[in-house]
């Protein structure tokens, strides 16, 4: 038995006369379709409610205490980077166990606007001085871009008798194990520069931690540690106010701001360089495309004339690059500083 249907034409269409089993399988195919017509304006209020990233304020975690090189660069970063992705960048210092708790809150982070400063210590160094760490370095956080390169000066306080790196080595030879030399903790970008100095000139310096430049700072300058190996930005005032005494710097050739005092490799000590750096890393969870704008945030940031004036008035050198040229850089310091940790034994607290 078959059906006719006229059409507008007045064709006439022959069609199968329905079964009940066909015309149930009809009704559910059109009731199916029905129902995602009505769903389709649904979806896509759904997508256009979907608000572009970043939606929120961008929380920016620095590992260490207020009053350091670190500070100074994230908020130089912050503040250019927050121009170019419409939202607030805020600091949030979170200082203890040689940056390894902002380090663990970061990685647990699946906000997708938080991220972290990076740093030579908590990327290069902690990976190989503590036995477990509760995240794994490498495969819970992705780079973004290395910021900015700070070099290390080495200085003694005022009451030191030494005028010039020579003079305290000397002193060192003389009185091996009497002097000390403060760092911001272990692993930190102090403690390696100085434990980097005393294996090049086979000294014997005691080392005695704290909990951040801003306390170790404290100390130096009020005469209870005799020295330190400190970024630039941080330490550069009191250089100049005379407070502290520059006896050397770390970098190849000699600072702008500090003409008159030789690099360590000008001392006697050919080929050493020691410099700190920052990046910005964010938890593995974050998206691709965060990254990239972050990324690329970064770079403009770091070509900005008035930041790159602020940054070299602190002797910082502005960087910018990409997540694979950062992830690139990371690789080859961990290399390195493998190395040196294990020469100097350092150990965590």
């Amino acid at each position: 038995m078959a059906l006719t249907i006229r059409v507008n034409n007045g064709d006439k269409i022959m069609h199968p006369t329905p079964t009940r089993r066909s015309a149930l399988q009809f009704g559910l195919q059109a009731g199916s379709a029905a129902a995602a017509v009505a769903a389709f304006p649904t979806l896509l209020g759904s997508a256009h409610a979907q608000s572009p990233w970043p939606s929120k304020p961008i929380r920016l975690l620095v590992p260490f205490a207020p009053g350091g090189s670190s500070e100074i660069v994230a908020r130089s970063a912050a503040s250019e980077i927050s121009k170019s992705l419409g939202q607030n960048v805020f600091v949030e210092n979170k200082p203890g166990a040689s940056g390894n708790i902002a380090m663990q809150e970061c990685a647990a982070s699946t906000d997708g606007h938080t991220m972290i400063l990076g740093h030579i210590g908590t990327l290069a160094v902690n990976p190989f001085i503590f036995d477990k760490l509760p995240f794994d370095t490498n495969r819970d956080f992705r780079p973004i871009s290395l910021l900015a390169k700070v070099p290390s000066l080495y200085v003694v306080n005022s009451e030191v008798p030494a005028k010039n790196l020579k003079e305290f080595i000397t002193l060192a030879r003389a009185k091996p194990g009497q002097l000390n030399y403060g760092s911001a903790g272990n692993g930190s970008a102090g403690h390696l520069a100085f434990e980097y100095l005393k294996m090049a000139a086979d000294i014997f310096v005691l080392h005695v931690p704290y909990r951040g430049t801003g306390p170790q700072l404290t100390d130096l300058l009020a005469g209870r540690l005799e020295a330190a190996s400190v970024g630039a930005p941080a330490i550069l005032p009191h250089i100049k106010s005379g407070k502290l005494r520059c006896i050397a710097t770390g970098t190849k050739e000699r600072l702008p701001q500090l003409p008159d005092v030789p690099t360590v490799a000008e001392s006697g000590y050919p080929g050493f360089e020691m410099t700190q750096w920052y990046g910005l890393n964010a938890p593995a969870s974050m998206p691709q495309a965060a990254i990239d704008r972050i990324a690329d945030a970064c770079a403009k940031a770091m070509r900005n004339p008035l930041a790159t004036e602020r940054l070299r008035g602190d002797t910082a050198q502005p960087v910018g690059d990409t997540p694979a040229q950062y992830a690139a850089f990371i690789k080859t310091e961990q290399a390195r500083w493998k190395q040196v940790a294990a020469r100097a034994k350092i150990k965590p607290d």
